[in-house]
């Protein structure tokens, strides 16, 4: 029920009965909505404007409109990033002239002249820019997660701050959201054009657009990417974008969520007191779209480089409405979180294809059931479609047991505590809310209306929705020809107005906050330390909800033996003498109790989460499945022939790739990557040996973490688990660190762009440093407003991403390692490494973004909080680095002592003077021989090389 409330101040909002967040809603006179609500976790406020417009709203002759005006929200305004408005306004009305000439030539050769021409008109305006402006003005109050995404109907802007900068942060965004300036365009818009090369290069993206296009042959759902189409990028109109922003971004269609550390009738006056004075503006009339219905299967086939799959889906309603909700209840059935559904059991566990799952997704107009599967070498694509309609087949026939639709809902309900713990997380839900034009109260009954779905329900409506109305797209593996390769337009590199501020930014500096005291933790304080058997247990309060956590945490990895995670993992297809293995993943979800095993190089951790009331049952049921578990050497050949065509399967993967060649560049051929469990020895090994292993865990050395409320009782339940301990821990096997000694390490792969990425080793990790390299990554290579990203991006449009990242080993006597990435198109790549080397040369010297960038990092540590399991995790990682307290303080005191001149002494020893292998990912016939050559030693390897099998 909503209740209507007055403040002191006389700001009307509402509230929900009995909603444990106690979120206010507020409507200002010019139609902005206010969501509101408190979390005090952290001195700090989680923000989000979400606008209710995205590319379902752009013209037909301007697709990607959208999104690219969420990348030049960024650029500033006439107070924000220009040294003399005056002057490049005139300029940016000339260039926007003369875009608009550009769109409507048809000649290729005039194009490119009238191009040359805002090429020219541009450098001029470029003179009276300062780049990245709003970055510093965001980043000056310590905020953290500054981002923006645009998809079909929303274009939702992110920033966390903290809670003493929240006025400034309301400046800023007033100003931002109050006009809209297109400077250094063009430069922009080619970085716009390499997202789009990306996304080409993105299987998944691949089948979704095929996908959405069969759906909704009509709708923008499916006839209009958020990306836009390449000619519509390549000939835009400023006059267009102009004209978007003033018909939807006005107050009345955007809201401004605000959760954390804040008052809330001083926060609503405040939000008002800049945001109030924007104009209401009605908006432009919406045309509804009505899509025929699907009466037969539609089927396209596409191809790429990856390993086949097929994904089949049907055309739902919106979301919210009832179908939309037994359309997600029936993809539960089918795949959920606890393993338990249809296509997990009789499909992935019975080892029947690689993988399967289901998914439903509700939008604003319209959605979908989907089903994807990728099957095993063996088979073809239909009959791996065949198993995905034979389980719906069992939905319409009601083959499910009932507890199913319980454990289902109470998941449900378990995940959203989750998600509505955190400021994120409310916040998250708040602006969905928004977005999907729901009341609060709405999306609060939600579960509600879950809980009424019966078994009946979800039989009849399996009974009518599937038919042979689906659309299927085949992904198989080939050359996909309708890659779009553009060449460099030839952008002249702007300069780059590092030194310059606004006097609107000059203001935010100048402006005085009462400063955040930093907090430290007493690690001994904050955790509970007991024993139990010898055993060590640690406990830190859950003060939030009823959620539990257990950790069993083994100093044993897989440097200490590689087939320790073999083990665990066929852990998950085998049951025990009391329980099949889908008996065991029934119990787990039917207590509403996760379980996960993790192995890293250096740790076991095993872990159960859920509700703290079934937590005992959980430790029941873990301690009998690891020492009942009953071995099969058919399952196990089974997992054996699915370990080896994911292997192959990886192979095919472009990420999976680049992430082992990067490794290659590091380690060399003896990395810890590459050692894997043969073929042989897989063929060889006996399950009895794996379950062997299993049964023998407790005996080693082992922690325990709780957190929860009841430690005492989590005590009393778990010690009957607990065994003495017997076995050491074996050996630890170490592998080579070797130095990096300019080594070019190329793989060829069917792709768009080329992906870069430069390691070089560093000296051992020393935790003194950890302050300086905190401001070196903001200020030289990581963020919006750092000199790398300024000068490839800004400057000369040489890539989407690029970044330069010091990164600390976690482990003492292990070295740093320091990664320089760039993915461009293989035109570029040379000017982009040539403009990346210069950088490196000589750390840039830039004293105001220095300053910002320290004071950022001090924001930021003086905001920061540590809570719930990070206690603990955050003084298990420390104690790896021979650390037992909080290293933040260090870090603190550090970076405010630390100067240009020192940061540079740092880089000068630390940085400079390394070498750097290089691994290289694209096309073998785009590559620059000559350029490559320079960077190293060439070497191309094969896939078999790179992966170890």
């Amino acid at each position: 029920m909503t209740e209507q409330h007055q403040d002191a101040n006389g700001y009307s909002y509402e509230t929900i009965a009995h909603d444990e967040n106690n979120v206010r809603i507020y409507t200002l006179n010019n139609g902005l909505k206010v969501y509101l609500a408190q979390n005090f976790d952290a001195p700090r406020i989680q923000t989000y404007i979400p606008v209710r417009t995205g590319s379902n709203n752009d013209p037909k002759d301007n697709t990607g409109l959208a999104h690219y005006l969420e990348h030049m929200m960024f650029k500033g305004t006439s107070k924000i990033g220009t040294i003399n408005w005056e002057k490049e306004s005139k300029l940016l009305d000339h260039i926007a002239e003369l875009f608009e000439k550009h769109k409507a030539e048809n000649d290729p050769e005039k194009k490119k002249e009238i191009y040359r021409k805002i090429d020219e008109f541009s450098q001029e305006a470029a003179k009276y820019a300062i780049a990245n402006e709003y970055d510093k003005c965001i980043s000056s109050l310590g905020a953290s997660g500054t981002n923006a995404h645009t998809w079909f109907d929303e274009t939702v802007y992110k920033n966390n701050i903290p809670k003493n900068e929240l006025e400034k942060w309301l400046k800023i965004e007033k100003e931002r959201f109050s006009e809209m300036v297109l400077r250094l365009f063009h430069t922009e818009l080619e970085s716009v054009y390499e997202e789009f090369n990306r996304a080409q290069d993105n299987d998944a993206r691949l089948v979704n657009y095929a996908l959405m296009e069969l759906l909704f042959p009509t709708h923008p759902n499916g006839q209009q990417t958020t990306l836009g189409k390449a000619e519509h990028l390549k000939n835009p109109s400023m006059k267009a974008i102009h004209k978007y922003f003033e018909e939807y971004y006005v107050p009345n269609n955007y809201a401004i969520i605000l959760v954390g550390d804040l008052d809330f009738d001083e926060t609503i006056r405040l939000v008002d007191d800049y945001f109030g004075s924007l104009k209401y503006r009605a908006l432009p009339p919406k045309v509804k779209i009505v899509e025929n219905p699907i009466t037969s299967i539609q089927k396209r086939t596409v191809k790429s480089p990856t390993v086949p799959r097929i994904q089949i889906a049907w055309r739902t309603d919106s979301y919210g409405t009832q179908e939309s909700l037994l359309a997600d209840i029936t993809a539960n059935i089918l795949s959920n979180s606890g393993e338990t559904g249809l296509l997990d059991l009789h499909i992935n566990n019975a080892q029947k294809a690689l993988y399967a799952t289901a998914f439903s997704l509700g939008l604003n107009e319209y959605g979908y059931f989907s089903a994807v599967i990728v099957p095993k070498e063996n088979q073809t694509l239909d009959e791996a479609k065949e198993l995905l309609l034979a389980e719906i087949e069992n939905i319409k026939k009601g083959d499910f047991p009932d507890w199913l639709l319980t454990a289902i809902i109470n998941d449900f309900k378990l995940q959203r505590i989750k998600g509505l713990e955190t400021a994120n997380g409310l916040a998250t839900n708040l602006y969905q809310t928004y977005i999907r034009k729901q009341t609060w109260a709405e999306e609060l009954q939600e579960m509600e209306r879950y809980q009424q779905i019966t078994k009946h329900d979800v039989v009849k409506f399996a009974t009518e929705f599937f038919k042979e109305n689906y659309v299927a797209v085949y992904k198989e593996k080939g050359e996909n020809q309708d890659l779009i390769r553009v060449d460099n337009p030839g952008i002249t590199p702007v300069k780059i107005n590092r030194e310059d501020k606004s006097e609107f930014l000059k203001e935010i500096l100048a402006e005085k906050s009462v400063d955040i005291e930093p907090v430290f933790i007493d690690y001994q304080k904050a955790i509970t330390v007991s024993e139990i058997k010898g055993r060590k247990v640690s406990f830190v309060r859950n003060q939030y909800n009823e959620l539990a956590e257990t950790h069993f945490i083994f100093p044993l990895g897989s440097d200490h033996d590689r087939e320790l995670s073999l083990a665990t993992h066929l852990m998950q297809y085998l049951g025990t003498d009391r329980f099949s293995t889908e008996e065991l993943k029934q119990e787990f979800y039917k207590i509403g109790i996760s379980h996960d095993f993790k192995t890293s190089s250096y740790q076991l951790m095993i872990t159960l989460v859920g509700l703290e009331e079934n937590m005992s049952k959980g430790l029941e049921l873990l301690h009998h499945w690891i020492t009942h578990a009953i071995p099969d050497q058919q399952v196990y050949s089974e997992y054996v022939q699915t370990i080896l065509e994911s292997r192959e399967a990886a192979k095919k993967d472009k990420n999976k790739i680049m992430h082992a060649l990067q490794q290659y560049a590091k380690f060399g051929k003896d990395s810890r990557s590459r050692d894997v469990v043969s073929k042989e020895r897989l063929e060889e090994i006996q399950c009895t040996e794996m379950t062997d292993k299993m049964k023998a865990l407790f005996s080693f050395p082992f922690e325990i973490f709780f957190y929860g409320k009841g430690f005492e009782e989590f005590k009393t339940n778990i010690e009957p688990f607990i065994q003495p301990e017997s076995s050491p821990i074996p050996p630890r096997k170490e592998y080579p660190e070797p130095e990096t000694t300019d080594k070019v390490y190329f793989v060829n792969y069917d792709m768009v762009q080329m992906e870069m990425a430069k390691v070089g080793k560093g000296a051992a990790v020393d935790t003194k440093d950890f302050g300086r390299i905190n401001v070196f990554n903001e200020y030289f290579g990581s963020g919006l407003s750092s000199i790398v990203f300024q000068e490839i991006r800004e400057s000369k449009s040489l890539a989407y991403s690029a970044y330069v990242a010091y990164q600390a080993n976690n482990e003492l006597q292990h070295p740093d390692y320091i990664t320089a990435y760039i993915g461009t198109q293989p035109d570029k790549l040379q000017t982009a490494v040539e403009t990346l080397q210069e950088l490196m040369n000589e750390l840039p010297q830039v004293e105001i973004q220095f300053r910002n960038a320290k004071n950022t990092a001090l924001k930021q540590l003086a905001s920061a909080r540590i809570t719930r399991t990070n206690v603990f995790f955050n003084h298990l990682k420390l104690k790896r680095l021979g650390i037992d307290y909080d290293l933040r303080k260090d870090m603190y005191d550090e970076i405010q002592n630390l100067s240009l001149e020192k940061l540079t002494q740092f880089y000068n020893s630390k940085v400079k003077p390394l070498r750097f292998n290089v691994a290289l990912l694209g096309k073998r016939e785009n590559l620059d021989m000559k350029a490559v050559q320079k960077m190293g030693d060439f070497e191309e390897l094969s896939l078999e090389e790179v992966f170890g099998f």
